[in-house]
């Protein structure tokens, strides 16, 4: 079994702007072409990243986007009771945002690293892996 990586939108938003952490982001889609790793992303996360580049671009770009995440080896994952209700533990307890309550809790359900950039989530530190870019 491969190492489980989630993406937060940070991570996406990053590599996709070329900003700090992109060549971490890019060697870890990489790794997953290559079945060292397993990425994933939560739908909520997602969204983030879509309404980010529609608000600032246009929501043609934005779906263009969310085509080619798509097609790169990332899996996405879906908000089920389970991941919803570990994201609302997180949210009473965490003091972070919904969205990102939902990154950490995939990370914490599947046992995977976390990469983001987001201080947000230097609160859940004992509780999840994260790898920081």
């Amino acid at each position: 079994m491969s190492k489980q990586v989630v993406l937060d939108s940070f991570a996406l938003m990053s590599f996709f702007q070329n900003e700090k952490g992109a060549d971490a982001v890019r060697e870890m889609i990489l790794d997953s072409v290559d079945g060292k790793i397993e990425l994933s992303i939560c739908t909520v996360n997602l969204g983030e990243v879509w309404y980010a580049v529609a608000r600032k671009i246009s929501i043609e770009r934005a779906d263009a986007l969310l085509s080619e995440i798509k097609n790169m080896p990332i899996k996405i994952v879906e908000a089920d009771w389970e991941l919803t209700r570990q994201a609302a533990e997180y949210k009473i307890t965490g003091k972070i945002s919904y969205a990102d309550c939902f990154a950490a809790a995939l990370s914490k359900i599947r046992k995977a690293e976390l990469v983001t950039g987001d201080d947000e989530f230097k609160k859940l530190q004992a509780e999840i892996k994260i790898k920081w870019l």
